[in-house]
């Protein structure tokens, strides 16, 4: 149902069973939880489309507004790996309401029964302002900065030694947190900080991805490549210079090469009239300077966007190329298991339209600790304590957003 403009809508997030997916102010916010479902393993893509079309096709939908986001609508994470060793699942949710912007127009949905229904605005919750935890202190993750740069240094060897072109290598870092951690706090500080990247919460994972792995809208669909990172400096000129020199960085361009290949390639199997650019352009967020590729595209098998997820995950710019190889690498060097971070997050709606962009500059909510994670792209011409700073420059929207 159409509703008056509610505002800032990470504001209307409960403190718990919150869902979220925000950019520059529009997007999707849920509470409560409909329906679930937790999927492991290679067919963990396909297996949620199916319980998604029974469930869909069950449903009595009332939709005046048919637009993207209106209707029935899910929202998904996914794990890195198929059968992860922690024993992660993938998670989906379907909210009891979900509440949307696009466009300058605002609607609520609400999964109910019918005789049930409140008036709209009594099912818009208005809860107090989040507070900042108490306490956070900071610790080390799976591996410390050392013997990560060690990982780093034989990844170097071995793509020296002809065994990958690229691998993405990634590394952790815990911060312990008070009980009265409220995640609402992260996401609005997040979405202030960073307003042109993906705010997102979907059960216990919270971030600001600036990479949208895949949007489809009708047959419209765009994947933004990142690939390519130096920080900021907070001087104007000095980061224009940073960013002229990352557009001429032969380590970096081609790291980004592999990632726009392998993305192009695999939309080229469901879309026609594909464009990438042949250069990229500087993407400019608060802490980093990234490389970014816009590739689009027509589709030509009315694919929905979790089957075109599925079709690209994992990119090479979290994974890496050969992808089987580098894949195989990452668990021999990595030494950690990713869960849900690098893997889709994002929103389906009965349609097939949605988004998903990889879950990265996030965190993964445990009981009075947080994990957070960062990942390089290691290629022949990366040096390991430049890496590890491209980690820390990578973590910092988290650790900013708790200080």
């Amino acid at each position: 149902m159409p509703v008056e403009d509610p505002g800032p809508l990470l504001d209307r997030l409960p403190d718990t069973h919150g869902t979220a997916w925000v950019r520059d102010g529009e997007g999707l916010v849920g509470w409560g939880v409909a329906a679930s479902l937790d999927v492991t393993g290679d067919e963990r893509f396909s297996r949620t489309q199916r319980w998604w079309a029974e469930w869909c096709r069950t449903a009595d939908v009332d939709d005046p507004l048919q637009l993207p986001g209106t209707g029935p609508v899910a929202f998904g994470s996914f794990t890195f790996d198929p059968e992860p060793t922690s024993g992660r699942t993938s998670r989906i949710v379907v909210p009891r309401a979900v509440l949307g912007r696009r466009d300058g127009r605002a609607w609520l949905t609400v999964v109910d029964d019918p005789d049930d229904l409140l008036p709209a605005d009594s099912l818009l919750p208005a809860p107090e302002a989040p507070e900042p935890p108490t306490r956070v202190d900071w610790g080390r993750g799976t591996r410390t900065s050392e013997e990560w740069k060690e990982a780093v240094s034989e990844a170097i060897e071995r793509i020296g030694r002809g065994e990958v072109d690229k691998v993405v290598l990634a590394r952790d870092v815990i911060a312990e947190v008070s009980d009265d951690f409220d995640p609402r706090y992260l996401l609005q500080r997040l979405t202030s900080a960073y307003p042109e990247c993906w705010t997102f919460q979907v059960d216990d994972m919270v971030g600001a991805t600036p990479e949208l792995l895949v949007r489809r809208t009708a047959d419209t669909v765009l994947s933004r490549v990142l690939a390519g990172t130096v920080k900021r400096r907070g001087d104007e000129s000095e980061d224009a210079g940073l960013a002229e020199a990352l557009l001429g960085s032969g380590k970096d361009l081609e790291e980004h090469e592999f990632a726009v290949r392998s993305v192009a390639r695999a939309l080229g199997h469901h879309c026609t009239d594909l464009r990438v650019p042949q250069r990229p352009h500087v993407l400019r967020l608060a802490n980093v300077q990234h490389l970014a590729t816009d590739v689009t595209g027509r589709l030509a098998d009315g694919a929905p966007v979790l089957a075109l997820a599925a079709s690209l995950h994992p990119t090479a710019a979290v994974c890496g190329t050969p992808t089987e190889r580098a894949w195989a690498m990452i668990h021999e060097l990595e030494g950690m298991d990713r869960g849900r971070y690098a893997g889709p997050v994002g929103w389906f709606d009965s349609r097939g339209d949605g988004e998903f962009g990889i879950a990265l500059r996030c965190a993964e909510i445990r009981p009075g600790s947080l994990r957070l994670f960062a990942g390089c792209g290691i290629v022949s011409g990366s040096d390991p304590e430049a890496e590890l700073a491209e980690s820390r420059a990578k973590l910092a929207p988290i650790r900013q957003a708790l200080a």
